[in-house]
């Protein structure tokens, strides 16, 4: 996978040997999203996932890291276009997460761009996060 950081801009891509159609439901369904969010840092209960797939809708989960901490995190769709994008906002810190997927032989090229980052996530330990993320996404797509 590369990442690319730049100012308020974080840019993952990576090949999945999965088909576009497989890693779409891991974005858009409860059990998908629970599968991958937390990589390798946190866990996210599947229970605490709530997906509402449209514009105006809404994707929620809660996190747990090692230490016991959990968080409460809240998407808004602007755009939902399978199985090809995906476009999120973040509502509190304006975080705004474009998901492409486009066909790769018989895999997918996954990119994820996240714009508006706040400064909290202006960092090289939130890009290797976004590494870990899709490790996770790669090894729940990828099992068959």
């Amino acid at each position: 996978m590369s990442a690319t950081l730049s100012g308020d801009e974080l840019i993952a891509v990576r090949r999945l040997a999965a088909p576009p159609p497989r890693v779409w439901t891991a974005f858009t369904t409860p059990a998908g999203i629970a599968a991958f969010w937390g990589g390798s840092h946190a866990v996210v209960p599947p229970e605490s996932v709530t997906v509402d797939l449209r514009v105006g809708g809404e994707f929620a989960l809660d996190t747990r890291g090692p230490d016991g901490t959990g968080r409460r995190l809240r998407f808004v769709y602007t755009v939902v276009a399978p199985p090809r994008e995906l476009v999120f906002d973040e509502p509190v810190t304006g975080l705004r997460t474009t998901v492409t997927l486009d066909l790769d032989g018989d895999g997918t090229e996954l990119t994820v761009h996240q714009r508006k980052l706040p400064p909290s996530l202006r960092t090289p330990q939130a890009a290797d996060g976004l590494a870990a993320i899709l490790d996770a996404l790669a090894a729940h797509v990828e099992t068959p």
